[in-house]
């Protein structure tokens, strides 16, 4: 698809260039251009050859034997003397780009060998005249001698003739020329008219690819549930229908950035055309890497084992991948149903029963295949959570373990600590006891002895009283 006006009108500046408006399918301009080139001879590298023509100070394409025969093939050359001459020349037309766009050969040749081209001229003049233009045959000089002072013309007559011929080959370029336009025109109102509907197609590829999404992630949860039955199945198939038409205004949005997608790329159709065949998956791609990117720069997902990050990857891309099978998927359907006659029947902007099935069927069987993906996926990840959890309770008993060990030593050191600290003060006690008594003794002696105390029949056990006590402070 190419709606830009290189692609349907050929102008003379490209058709030198080589760059053919191949989108207009009225005039083959890539046949025109190949039978042009055709008349020129060509350089090892391919070039076309040059030559230096001194008489025109020009240079000029080197033409190929036999490139003039089509215009000299029955048509009226004169006698021996005089000699019907083209007076522009039949090698001025073929060298010309504008003749070779704008009219095919047939006009070159009909105006070539018509009335208002051809000229009686002397033979030896036609011959000093070769396939020079008439002006500057005319104005050119041998031996300081032009040709009218060496030949038997008439110079007025011939320039005349001149003025009358050329005007007649402008006119008829100029024709071609509005004949290239118009028919470029043309052509770009029938491929828009193609656009449109593909662009409708376009659309209701896109509002299937959306109930496949719903269809999608309606499955995921069918298969992940305990009791799985046909009425489950059924309900889950309403349910996902219900809320496609309940999101139809999103929809609708989606929709018309693909009908703009679909007229963008054939407008651009030159830029894009190097990437038409990945532009489905960059297309339905870009999503899913910008989510899985997304997924893991996410602060939450750092610490994850690198093979959860894998599976979870995994599973953005399967849901990604699963739209794109849908469309690859639905060309091959597309191509087994068009064997069949009345799936092959042309239905008016939508293309045909066949491609609108396959895209529908396509997208179902992707969308199942990527739900039965996704949910071995999301077993497998239960699986590896499962494993992890149990690593976590284990480590948190570990964890728990070694904390009651610390807090059990702890308290073993806080005992032996208080032991310690119990004997040492009961030491300290029993010395200041000791000293205590000690000093009590001291003065209940001295007391006796300054006061000659004495108890009668008592003396003796006193005394053994005071030295069991002088032991014990010793």
């Amino acid at each position: 698809m190419n709606l830009t006006n290189d692609a349907h009108i050929q102008t003379t500046d490209n058709f030198k260039d080589g760059k053919i408006a191949t989108h207009n399918d009225k005039i083959d301009y890539q046949k025109r251009h190949n039978d042009w080139k055709d008349n020129f001879q060509k350089n090892d590298d391919g070039t076309v050859k040059m030559k230096y023509d001194r008489r025109s100070n020009s240079e000029k394409e080197v033409l190929v034997k036999g490139a003039r025969d089509s215009f000299d093939k029955e048509r009226p050359t004169g006698n021996k003397t005089v000699n019907k001459d083209h007076v522009v020349s039949a090698a001025e037309i073929i060298r010309d780009p504008a003749a070779n766009a704008h009219l095919d050969k047939d006009e070159q040749i009909n105006f070539a060998n018509s009335n208002k081209n051809l000229q009686d001229l002397d033979s030896a003049a036609n011959q000093s005249k070769n396939d020079l233009k008439m002006n500057e045959w005319l104005d050119s000089e041998r031996n300081g001698q032009k040709p009218a002072d060496r030949y038997p013309i008439n110079e007025d007559e011939l320039r005349e003739a001149d003025k009358i011929a050329r005007e007649e080959y402008k006119k008829q370029k100029e024709e071609g020329e509005l004949k290239s336009i118009e028919t470029g025109k043309q052509s770009q109102k029938e491929e828009a008219f193609r656009i449109g509907g593909k662009a409708l197609r376009a659309l209701i590829m896109q509002f299937l690819v959306e109930l496949i999404k719903s269809i999608f992630s309606k499955l995921i949860l069918w298969f992940k549930s305990a009791k799985k039955s046909l009425d489950s199945l059924i309900a889950s198939f309403k349910s996902s229908i219900s809320s496609f038409i309940s999101n139809m205004k999103n929809h609708l949005i989606n929709a018309g950035n693909t009908i703009g997608t679909t007229i963008f790329t054939a407008i651009f159709g030159p830029i894009v055309r190097t990437v038409k065949k990945v532009w489905t998956l960059l297309k339905q791609g870009w999503a899913s890497l910008k989510e899985a990117i997304a997924y893991l720069r996410n602060p939450e997902n750092r610490n994850k084992p690198f093979d959860r990050l894998i599976l979870e990857v995994g599973k953005i891309v399967v849901a990604g991948l699963s739209t794109i099978g849908a469309i690859a998927l639905g060309e091959v359907i597309e191509k087994g149903l068009m064997m069949i006659p009345v799936f092959a029947i042309e239905i008016p902007m939508l293309g045909s029963l066949a491609s609108l099935l396959g895209l529908f069927l396509g997208g179902l069987v992707a969308g199942v295949i990527g739900a039965i993906a996704l949910t071995l996926i999301d077993k497998v990840i239960a699986k590896r959570q499962k494993s992890e959890a149990i690593v976590k309770e284990i480590n948190k008993g570990n964890k728990v373990l070694n904390i009651q060990n610390k807090l059990i030593a702890i308290n073993e050191a806080e005992l032996e600590y208080t032991k310690e600290n119990a004997i040492k003060s009961i030491s300290d006690n029993h010395k200041k006891a000791a000293k205590i008594i000690k000093e009590t003794i001291d003065n209940i002696s001295i007391e006796n002895r300054t006061n000659e105390v004495v108890n009668s029949g008592n003396e003796a056990r006193l005394d053994n009283i005071i030295n069991n006590l002088k032991k014990l402070s010793k």
